[in-house]
C-alpha cells in the first residue's frame, strides 16, 4: 500500500522501505531545497535542535461512534478512558487473554459516544477485526485508514513552523483540536494533537487523506524558516530508540506483556475487565519473568535486535529487542528484555558478530524527555 505522499518521496529520491505493508520512506538523499547531506543522522539531529516533519499516513485510523462507546473501549483496552477527558489523547493497549499485546496505540476522545483510535499499520486490520468481534452495542465501527493522513511535526521549533502556516493552538500533551489553516480553508478541518513519538516537543497533523498532500507541500513550503528538515522513519526509529519507547514486534507482541515491557503504566488493573485483565493480574502476583532495560555501549559495540545479554559468567540472561548508534549520545544503545534480577548500573556483554561488548544496564530513556 501507498501513502498519499508516495509519489512525492519518490520524486525527491526517499530510500523506501515496506512498514507493515506500506511503502514509507527511510531517509532522504538530501535536504529538501538545499544541497546539504541528508540521511538518518541529519534528520534525527533536526529533530533534536530544531524540527522534522515526518510522513506516517501508513498509521491505522479507527472510527467508533455511538451511545455507549466509552463503556466499550474502556472494557476492551487496558488504560482507563475515564481519567481523560473530552478533547485528550491516551496510551492503550489491546492484549489478547494471555496478556499478550496485539498492539498498542492512541485513542483520541472527542465525547463519550465518539473516539478515534491510530493503531500500527500492521496491526489495524487485527484491532478491527476485535472491535467489530465485541460489538454488542451497536456502535458504528469504521476501519478509516485511507480516510485520513498523518504528519508528525516534531522539534523544538515546531510550533514555530505551525505559526508559519498560521496555526496557533495552545495545547497540553496529549491534548487535541480541529483547527482551519487560514488561506487554505479548502483543506478542511485538520486535527492537531499534541502527541509524538520522538521525545521532543511537537505534533501530529491528521488531515484529510486528500488534503495530506497539499498541506505536507505547505510545511515543506516554509521549513526553511525554520532550519526543519524532512525525515524518515529511520531517524523516526533512532528517536524512539533514545527515549526507550517501545516498537511493536519488538518490545511489544504476543509473546512480551505490558508489564514485562515496562508499560504498566498504562494498565489499569483496578478495572474490573479488559482484555488480557486476568491474566495480568496474575502475572503481577506472580512476578514478571523479564523487564526492559537500556543497554548503554561501554566500547564501540552496538546492540542489535535478536543479540544475546550474557553475564560474567556466560550465560544467557536476557535478549536485545532492539538497537542503533545513537546520534545525539555518539555511542550504540539497546533496548532488551533481561532477568528481574539485574541490577541497574551492572555490566553485561553482548556477541557483537563473535566479538564480546560490553553494555552498562540503565534505565531509559537515554536522553531527557521534551515532550512538555
Amino acid at each position: 500500500m501507498e501513502s498519499p505522499l508516495f509519489d512525492w518521496h519518490s520524486q525527491v529520491g526517499a530510500k523506501l522501505a515496506d512498514f507493515g505493508g506500506w511503502q514509507m520512506p527511510i531517509e532522504y538523499p538530501k535536504a529538501i531545497g538545499d544541497l546539504s547531506t541528508g540521511g538518518v543522522i541529519a534528520e534525527h539531529t533536526a529533530v533534536r535542535e530544531s524540527v522534522g516533519v515526518f510522513d506516517v499516513s501508513h498509521l491505522g485510523k479507527i472510527e467508533v461512534s455511538g451511545l455507549g462507546a466509552l463503556l466499550f473501549l474502556n472494557r476492551i483496552f487496558t488504560n482507563d478512558l475515564d481519567r481523560i477527558g473530552h478533547g485528550s489523547a491516551q496510551y492503550n493497549l489491546l492484549c489478547d487473554e494471555t496478556g499478550g499485546v496485539i498492539d498498542d496505540l492512541i485513542i483520541y476522545r472527542y465525547s463519550e459516544s465518539k473516539f478515534l483510535l491510530v493503531p500500527n499499520a500492521a496491526n489495524c486490520a487485527a484491532v478491527f477485526a476485535v472491535l467489530e468481534a465485541a460489538n454488542d452495542l451497536g456502535l458504528t465501527i469504521k476501519n478509516a485508514h485511507h480516510d485520513f493522513g498523518v504528519l508528525a511535526v516534531q522539534g523544538p521549533k515546531s510550533k514555530a513552523l505551525l505559526a508559519e502556516l498560521g496555526i496557533e493552538v495552545e495545547l497540553d500533551y496529549m491534548a487535541f483540536s480541529e483547527v482551519t489553516i487560514p488561506g487554505y480553508e479548502n483543506l478542511g478541518n485538520v486535527i492537531v494533537c499534541r502527541t509524538g513519538y520522538t521525545g521532543e516537543f511537537g505534533y501530529e497533523l491528521i488531515p484529510s487523506w486528500s488534503s495530506t498532500v497539499p498541506l505536507w507541500e505547505l510545511l515543506v513550503g516554509v521549513l526553511g524558516k525554520v532550519d526543519g528538515r524532512v525525515c524518515g522513519l529511520g531517524a523516526r526509529d533512532t528517536l524512539r530508540t533514545e527515549m526507550g519507547y517501545p516498537l511493536h514486534g519488538h518490545e511489544l507482541s504476543l509473546e512480551i506483556s505490558p508489564l514485562q515491557a515496562s508499560a504498566g503504566w498504562a494498565v489499569a488493573l483496578g478495572k474490573p475487565a479488559f482484555h488480557g485483565h486476568d491474566a495480568l493480574v496474575a502475572e503481577k502476583a506472580a512476578g514478571v519473568p523479564r523487564v526492559l532495560r537500556g543497554l548503554l555501549a561501554q566500547d564501540r559495540g552496538i546492540p542489535r535486535g535478536g543479540m544475546n545479554v550474557l553475564d560474567s559468567s556466560g550465560a544467557i540472561v536476557g535478549e536485545v529487542t532492539s538497537g542503533t548508534f545513537s546520534p545525539t549520545l555518539k555511542t550504540g544503545i539497546g533496548l532488551a528484555l533481561v532477568r528481574p534480577d539485574i541490577a541497574l548500573d551492572s555490566e553485561l556483554t553482548i556477541d557483537v558478530r563473535g566479538r564480546s561488548s560490553v553494555v552498562k544496564v540503565v534505565k531509559p530513556p537515554f536522553i531527557a524527555s521534551h515532550v512538555r
